[in-house]
């Protein structure tokens, strides 16, 4: 099984998946290989509805939901890609159903919770790059994968902009605020010859900062700020969002910065700040404007 699983993902690098994606699902089939494995029916003949249901009884209780759907994602894919070879002569996931993704709130920062984030950033051992990177990544609300693909040419300091390139390598260009532009060029200013072509983000050892490298930047930083939160590069992404929400931003414009393919994919974030929704209702109910 083990080379259709390495054939299948050759496969989805080839289609472009983002590289998330990719990481995400050699785990997830690694997973069920390890599990075949043990119980000695790793064989293709064995890819069907009676083993993939014993995989998912013996995953973890404390696994979240949406990570079992994550991994039923993957094997769903595979087998999908083994229909298609001619490998699997029927679908095992035909009479499988799947659970219903939870719908979680998304977690963000509150405003004070960004400053003093960002406060900390600006004082690392490393200062000019953390400031440049927090102040970046909350005015423009990037994922962690777009941040640490950006290009020093991919900065239009003269008209505030960053050129994204998000899931499904699709192009897209987000304002950024001047206090990141900023830090950006007092970042770059400390980097020796720094070329268009450059990575825009380094690491302490000059090479290009990638995604791990990037969590664990975040999760230093918050442990500093003495956040009682676990803080991650996609809190910053939530707080972004919930923030332009809460001061009138439009979900279609919001939809444009965040990259999401589908306005729905933006709507989770209309959940908005008690104190917001009580300032909202005191504003527009007619019964508090007699008063």
């Amino acid at each position: 099984m083990e080379k259709w699983v390495q054939a299948f993902l050759l496969h989805l690098e080839n289609k472009n998946f983002s590289p998330n994606t990719v990481k995400s699902y050699r785990a997830d089939l690694r997973e069920f290989t390890d599990y075949t494995k043990k119980r000695k029916v790793n064989d293709l003949k064995f890819f069907t509805s009676a083993v993939i249901r014993s995989f998912l009884a013996s995953l973890p209780k404390e696994d979240a939901r949406n990570t079992v759907l994550r991994k039923i994602a993957a094997l769903r894919s595979f087998a999908a890609y083994l229909m298609r070879q001619g490998e699997l002569a029927r679908n095992p996931f035909k009479l499988l159903p799947a659970p219903k993704r939870q719908k979680l709130l998304p977690k963000f920062l509150t405003q004070e919770e960004v400053e003093r984030l960002l406060g900390t950033a600006a004082n690392s051992h490393l200062a000019a790059r953390d400031k440049a990177l927090f102040e970046l990544m909350y005015s423009s609300g990037l994922r962690r994968s777009e941040i640490t693909g950006l290009k020093i040419k991919d900065v239009d300091f003269f008209n505030g902009l960053v050129k994204v390139f998000g899931k499904g390598s699709k192009e897209r260009l987000v304002p950024v605020t001047d206090e990141a532009l900023k830090a950006l060029k007092n970042y770059l200013s400390c980097r020796v010859n720094p070329a268009p072509e450059d990575a825009l983000f380094l690491n302490n050892r000059g090479t290009p900062l990638t995604g791990d490298g990037l969590a664990y930047i975040f999760k230093n930083t918050a442990i500093s700020a003495h956040l009682a939160r676990r803080v991650t590069p996609h809190s910053l992404r939530h707080s972004f969002a919930t923030h332009l929400l809460n001061n009138g931003c439009d979900l279609r414009s919001l939809q444009e910065m965040l990259g999401h393919k589908s306005l729905a994919a933006t709507q989770v974030y209309t959940h908005v700040s008690l104190d917001k929704l009580k300032s909202v209702y005191q504003s527009a109910h007619p019964k508090n404007k007699e008063n």
